[in-house]
């Protein structure tokens, strides 16, 4: 058992192919179906045993700023869970932020779950993939994701996960991030719930070319008619060639995968948050 160097573990992100929201819930929630696709931007995650044992935690973050109190960090609360039934000691813990929050892409949901995976493997816990899927169910719609963070088909609200042999290797994504905040309720705000008019798992099964006219984000509809600039940088995207464009989740980010390298991509949106890179597996 490791217990007197950091842990360093690497967050990355994910992208949804495809959203639609089939069906209002009883409980006031939505049923959806998506894909979750994971893209190696990544957050820097550490932790070491802590020399003071006054308090279970520090928290030392850097990097893009992260909101609110320490105690409701995700990361936070992933800890103080399984310290509550492990007895881990105190931890000194530092989350240097590279993923934009509230950008649709799973960063602080991803944090969260490789705070488990890191504390499972270090402190020797136990847990199996699947017990920690469940454990991180209950942190948030997107976590258990990550626990695995491999391409998936999710129904539910998201948390019923059916792994796919979806594969990007070899294409490029440009993910751009505007200063743009969309709230959940906002992006519901004019989506009606209804069955896809083609089934997400058969769509996404086409070649990456046919994903435009197969592949949608309910979400869009909702979102896009009050910050046209989303629109403005979709249709942008496929302007340079993207072979598909689309809001990821409820955004606001836009991503484009394109069969080329992108080099122009960071000039083109110079007053945007961008991130290109090669997908490699």
């Amino acid at each position: 058992m490791q217990t007197d160097k950091r842990t360093l573990l690497l967050p990355p992100c994910k992208i949804n192919i495809g959203l639609n929201v089939v069906a209002r819930r009883a409980d006031g929630y939505h049923d959806l179906e998506t894909v979750f696709y994971p893209v190696p931007l990544r957050d820097n995650l550490e932790f070491k045993i802590s020399d003071d044992d006054t308090a279970p935690y520090t928290l030392s973050t850097g990097g893009v700023p992260v909101a609110g109190d320490a105690s409701d960090n995700l990361v936070v609360k992933v800890y103080m869970s399984l310290k509550k039934e492990f007895d881990l000691p105190p931890l000194d813990i530092y989350l240097y932020k590279h993923i934009p929050m509230g950008a649709g892409l799973g960063g602080g949901s991803s944090d969260a779950a490789m705070m488990m995976t890191g504390l499972n493997e270090t402190f020797e816990l136990g847990m199996s993939e699947t017990e920690m899927e469940q454990r991180m169910a209950s942190f948030g719609a997107d976590c258990a994701f990550f626990v695995k963070c491999r391409s998936a088909y999710a129904t539910g609200i998201g948390d019923r996960l059916q792994p796919i042999s979806l594969s990007l290797k070899g294409k490029h994504i440009v993910l751009v991030k505007p200063d743009v905040f969309v709230s959940t309720k906002e992006a519901y705000a004019q989506v009606v719930p209804k069955p896809a008019d083609y089934p997400l798992i058969d769509a996404i099964a086409q070649p990456v070319t046919e994903w435009r006219r197969l592949v949608v984000n309910d979400f869009e509809a909702s979102v896009f008619p009050n910050h046209p600039e989303l629109a403005a940088i979709k249709q942008t995207l496929y302007d340079m060639g993207a072979q598909y464009a689309a809001m990821s989740g409820s955004g606001s980010t836009i991503f484009g995968l394109f069969d080329r390298p992108v080099p122009e991509a960071a000039e083109v949106f110079d007053k945007h948050f961008v991130f290109v890179k090669q997908f490699v597996k």
